[in-house]
């Protein structure tokens, strides 16, 4: 069950039943005393770095002080989901190269060290002692007064005097309990304005300590460029695989083939061994065809040395369903040659979506354009079949979308019942030079 945010509970009838009071009454708390432990630990920090200044030892414990609201608005943005269930995404980027050096000088150049930091200042000097005072009169003040039947029978009962909260003389049961149930009736009547309080506080907070709009591109685009690092880096390892296994395992398998043919015709026909044989040497012969086909499969050798084009042409050579693609000659197919890594998630674009033909749609016919216009390769296969594709029902295509969506690219399907289905891809690109 996902909780609502304090201010949203503010304003049901049940806000006094639910967890809203008691997680803001948590969050001042929890504020209170970090606010203090920071106020007591900088003050100590300071004071140290300030007496050693004279022998340059103070010096770098000043300017770690600097960094000091990192780890408190870190503390800060993990509390507040008491408060609020969304969370509050960090501001700071992730530094290019390894090391404490390369963290130090991206926080130096980053706004939200010094928001940061500025929030912990507010927080050792101003917010905690206001927290601490909200939850004296909420929360503190009420439950003295429920306490006061309890603290009368621990000062020796009736005819004792007690002052709860310092307010009157209490020196019988009936005054306790009547003193007591007044501090319910408070507690119930301050509860609203504490999730206030608490609700506010967390928004001030979320606005110095949340990541602006320009901090948000730029992590975005951190993030596409780590993306992009990634599907190259993927991309290299699938050539590597396919080089080992067409340049290794390929090469021994057929000598492996050639020599279990010559041990076959040395064989005396008929024999068993002859017949052994013949056996091992069909198998090796699949396993060849298998293995060429596998190697295809990773990273297609038509697709590196002619293009998408060419590679286009030999999916649609091998598919289970007849496919039409327009000739190289014309303008449906004049593509030049493109990025790697474009070529190469046009062409699985391309296979995936044969491969769904084949096995899903029942259909006795696909079509395949693809074309580079206006700085945008757009690719597009049709089939024939039934219709009613549905990405969400594991057949590749969003992760195929995954893909082109690092590239900047998108995939739409169009698969209505009874079909036709359309499969379009575009990219935007602009064309290798050549060499």
């Amino acid at each position: 069950m996902v909780r609502d945010s304090v201010w949203g509970g503010l304003w049901r009838r049940d806000y006094l039943l639910s967890s809203a009071p008691w997680r803001s009454a948590a969050y001042l708390l929890g504020g209170a005393l970090l606010g203090a432990a920071v106020l007591v630990i900088g003050a100590a920090l300071t004071a140290v770095g300030a007496a050693l200044v004279l022998v340059l030892v103070g010096i770098p414990l000043l300017a770690a002080l600097t960094f000091s609201g990192v780890p408190i608005a870190a503390l800060e943005r993990r509390r507040m989901l008491l408060i609020d269930p969304a969370p509050a995404p960090t501001p700071h980027r992730t530094p290019e190269a390894p090391g404490i050096q390369a963290w130090f000088r991206l926080r130096l150049k980053e706004q939200a060290t010094w928001r940061e930091l500025a929030h912990t200042a507010l927080l050792a000097l101003v917010l905690w002692p206001l927290d601490l005072l909200v939850l004296a009169c909420t929360v503190a003040f009420p439950a003295l007064l429920v306490a006061a039947p309890a603290h009368l029978a621990l000062t020796g009962g009736p005819g004792h005097d007690i002052r709860p909260a310092k307010l009157w003389v209490v020196d019988a049961y009936p005054a306790a309990g009547g003193t007591a149930l007044l501090g319910l009736l408070l507690l119930a009547a301050l509860a609203h304005p504490l999730g206030a309080y608490a609700a506010a506080r967390a928004a001030f907070t979320r606005l110095l300590l949340a990541p602006r709009e320009a901090e948000l591109a730029a992590s975005l685009a951190e993030v596409t460029r780590s993306r992009a690092r990634l599907v190259d880096a993927f991309e290299a390892e699938r050539r590597r695989i396919e080089r080992d296994l067409h340049d290794g395992a390929q090469q021994r398998l057929v000598a492996l083939t050639m020599r279990l043919g010559l041990a076959r015709l040395d064989a005396e026909p008929g024999s068993a061994l002859a017949g052994q044989l013949a056996a091992a040497h069909d198998e090796a012969g699949h396993v060849l065809t298998e293995l060429r086909e596998l190697i295809r499969g990773i990273h297609p050798q038509v697709l590196a040395d002619y293009g998408l084009a060419a590679a286009i042409e030999d999916a649609a050579d091998r598919s289970a369903v007849p496919v039409e693609t327009a000739g190289m000659e014309t303008a449906d197919m004049a593509l030049p040659r493109l990025p790697e890594s474009v070529e190469s998630a046009g062409y699985f674009a391309v296979r995936e979506a044969l491969a769904n033909v084949g096995r899903h749609s029942g259909a006795t016919r696909a079509h395949i354009t693809a074309a580079h216009t206006d700085g945008v390769l757009r690719v597009e296969v049709r089939d024939d079949g039934r219709g009613g594709a549905d990405p969400a029902r594991g057949t590749g295509l969003t992760g195929l979308a995954d893909r082109l969506a690092v590239l900047d690219g998108t995939l739409t399907v169009t698969s209505p019942p009874g079909g036709p289905t359309v499969l379009s891809v575009e990219i935007p690109c602009q064309p290798q030079p050549q060499a």
